[in-house]
């Protein structure tokens, strides 16, 4: 798929949803409470996106498997919150999340694909158990777990087209863009 149709396609799944609330109320039900998450948040948004755009410059693996590590991490996350299990790090993990790509985008750093992998995944597990725990009362789990994975994946194929645009580009507006979501992840973590 080229990155033109990804961003188009992310484009259409956001423009499908309807008002929003807030961060973890979310409107009731499952597919539309799990849809609206990830794009509720900050924290969340930003880092699904930079997790996207940084992963167009690494391995082949790493560019293709993105979306499933996010996934990947993210399901896991959420069935250990469904499962009543403690993450006390899991904010902690999301905003960093967002210092770390950043640094890691602004720096033009390419990492071994394991150390990416496991890098993505653990910054999803975190993202997967703060959308876990916030499962609004009364919501589908199936239905609400389909819903944030296709909306992570759609702003995580966003970032990865906006990342092979800017292949394309100066680094410097790379580098500036990474810069802004490191500032943007410290100010959240102060």
């Amino acid at each position: 798929m080229k990155p033109s149709q990804k961003i188009l396609i992310t484009i259409a799944l956001m423009l499908t949803t309807t008002t929003a609330m807030a961060h973890p109320g979310h409107a009731e039900g499952g597919f539309l409470s799990g849809l609206l998450h990830p794009l509720m948040g900050l924290d969340h948004l930003l880092a699904m996106a930079a997790i996207g755009l940084w992963s167009i410059r690494q391995s082949t693996v790493m560019k293709r498997g993105t979306p499933l590590f996010v996934i990947g991490g993210m399901l896991l996350g959420a069935v250990m919150a469904f499962g009543g299990l403690n993450l006390p790090f899991a904010e902690m993990g999301i905003t960093l999340s967002v210092l770390i790509a950043g640094i890691l985008i602004a720096s033009l750093a390419k990492l071994p694909t394991l150390v990416g992998a496991t890098l993505v995944g653990a910054f999803m597990v975190c993202h997967g158990f703060a959308h876990g725990a916030e499962m609004p009362a009364g919501a589908t789990l199936a239905a609400y777990m389909a819903g944030f994975c296709i909306s992570t994946l759609g702003i995580t194929l966003a970032g990865s087209g906006l990342g092979a645009l800017l292949m394309k580009a100066d680094n410097r507006i790379t580098r500036g863009i990474g810069t802004a979501l490191a500032v943007t992840g410290a100010v959240l973590a102060s």
